[in-house]
């Protein structure tokens, strides 16, 4: 049975379904608002998204309940195509964070409303991001 995730669903609604369901039964296609690389590529982007997202889900700096996600896949003047998630306020569709677990240098990276987006709240490893939506 195929479960369709979409940008209309709380972070919430989606963590209960990640952690539902088997993985290959989720079709994120919905989640994905851009992209550069095949179609048919999006699934497996979209699931290594749904872990890095699935492994913040605890996080205070974001309310679960009042939040929702897209995926955008970006094709940077330099380097390769690199993923990012966006948490987004559900009432007001303003972006929170942008977070890429690879940008297109390697590191993993979390942007947000915290500085305006004028520079990385947090660089480094997935576990430093990790830490970030912890603390």
């Amino acid at each position: 049975m195929e479960i369709k995730l979409n940008n209309e669903m709380t972070l919430a609604e989606i963590f209960e379904i990640l952690d539902n369901n088997n993985e290959k039964d989720i079709n994120n296609k919905d989640l994905w608002y851009d992209w550069c690389c095949k179609t048919s590529a999006l699934h497996n982007r979209g699931i290594t998204l749904l872990k890095k997202l699935k492994s913040i889900k605890n996080s205070i700096k974001f309310d679960k309940n009042n939040t929702y996600v897209f995926f955008k896949n970006n094709c940077p003047y330099f380097g390769p195509l690199c993923d990012d998630f966006r948490i987004i306020d559900k009432e007001t569709h303003d972006i929170i964070f942008i977070v890429f677990p690879k940008n297109e240098k390697g590191f993993a990276e979390v942007w947000g409303r915290e500085n305006n987006f004028n520079s990385p709240l947090v660089e480094g490893t997935w576990k430093d991001v990790k830490i970030f939506f912890i603390v």
